[in-house]
């Protein structure tokens, strides 16, 4: 066994949507290619939301290191104020000093091949960049997406922080790994002298264990049991940010529909699990007078988050054309779930190219409420016809976090070769 130390900020016992997964099922599955994690996380103190639901699927061989940190804004502020330094780059800053003692440790302890850091908590890549630098072991930093954009993010000197560590990441990483093409065109183009051979491609995916678990669990059942065949229910799992993925085109297409008859609430159910924004869209749905259709509902374990994709007539995508270049990851459980899926998207973005890869007839942008309303027209009515396209079977195993994590596998024993 090779060992990698893994540091990710995400880890169980946080309650977060699908984001955690990725790690969480590298450390799993690499262990059947002859590598071995050891991860460097935060105690759960710093986490908003903690569920100790995937506690049980961290392997026993894989050693995880709660280093100390804090939340700036829940624990070192006064009346909701703090000082804009003490969260440079995020507010998980404090993580660096505990992170930085405790990951020396770890490697003095467990001497591994290389050290792998991911995003979205910048202090993540920072952490990898110092125990690198302290080191020289090699380094791979897991972007997935991209850290900075020209609007992104919004405070100059927290936009400026996170520049300046994705330019070390990329100067000193062995590879730079994103999980959609946009986001290697778009990094390979902003950096023209890195070298190809840096950027490697792994995208997110599904885990075939827990929407087997999830098929037999009392979730399941309750839900096939209690369901209303007059009434077809449409969900959303997940965070839907009022910018990126703004449901206003959307909510305006179901209240036209809802004026001219096509829809009512015995016939239509929209479920927006888990939003992260349910004050604004609280709003916007009660200002479309969309309050007995359009439902917004807590956050639940994700084993019962697979249940319900499972159960429901349909799934919904929202995602903006400034993230063309990003995939969500719940796309690919949305495929595991061979439910109907109806995508508010840009046809030319990477979200829309794997959907289309996969034969998903419904695609339309999330900015068009006439499309929209016509999309989910002809979508209702084929869900009554029951004649919606299934997903082929080998498209769907392309996806498994399996599959993924041979390509990690194959990129790390290159690495360590």
């Amino acid at each position: 066994m090779k060992n990698i130390l893994m540091i990710a900020y995400h880890f169980p016992p946080v309650r977060v949507s699908s984001g955690i997964q990725r790690t969480l099922k590298f450390c799993r599955y690499l262990l059947d290619h002859d590598w071995k994690a050891q991860v460097l996380s935060v105690n759960p103190q710093a986490y908003i939301q903690v569920d100790d639901g995937q506690m049980e699927e961290i392997p026993e061989e894989v050693f995880v290191k709660r280093a100390f940190a804090v939340d700036t804004s829940r624990h070192l502020s006064i009346k909701g104020h703090y000082l804009g330094w003490m969260a440079l780059p995020d507010r998980w800053v404090s993580w660096c000093l505990g992170g930085s003692i405790s990951g020396l440790l770890m490697i003095f302890k467990c001497k591994p091949k290389v050290i792998f850091s991911t995003y979205p908590i910048a202090t993540a890549h920072l952490l990898g960049l110092i125990l690198h630098r302290l080191t020289g072991i090699l380094w791979v930093a897991d972007f997935r997406d991209s850290m900075t954009e020209e609007d992104y993010p919004v405070n100059p000197r927290q936009r400026a922080m996170y520049l300046w560590i994705e330019q070390q990441a990329i100067k000193y990483c062995a590879k730079a790994i994103f999980t959609t093409p946009g986001a290697i065109a778009m990094y390979a183009e902003r950096y023209p002298q890195i070298p190809k051979s840096k950027w490697a491609l792994i995208p997110n995916g599904f885990d075939e264990e827990n929407f087997l678990k999830a098929e037999a669990s009392n979730a399941f059942r309750t839900a096939l049991q209690n369901k209303d065949e007059s009434c077809y229910v449409l969900l959303h799992s997940g965070v839907l940010y009022p910018s990126e993925r703004d449901p206003t085109e959307f909510f305006k297409a179901l209240a036209e529909l809802k004026e001219k008859g096509v829809i009512n609430s015995k016939r239509v159910k929209v479920i927006l699990r888990a939003t992260g924004h349910d004050d604004i869209h609280s709003r916007l749905i009660n200002t479309y007078g969309l309050q007995d259709i359009v439902l917004l509902e807590p956050s639940i374990p994700y084993e019962d988050a697979l249940a319900e994709m499972l159960t429901v007539d349909g799934l919904l995508i929202f995602q903006a054309s400034n993230c063309n270049h990003q995939i969500p990851a719940k796309v690919y459980e949305y495929l595991r779930a061979k439910r109907p899926i109806f995508a508010l998207t840009d046809p030319e973005g990477d979200t829309a190219g794997v959907l289309r890869d996969a034969k998903i007839p419904y695609i339309v942008p999330l900015d068009s409420k006439s499309e929209i309303g016509q999309g989910l027209t002809r979508f209702i009515l084929q869900l009554e016809q029951g004649n919606n396209p299934t997903v082929d079977i080998s498209i769907i195993n392309q996806h498994s976090r399996t599959a993924r994590t041979k390509l990690l596998a194959e990129l790390l024993d290159e690495l360590a070769g």
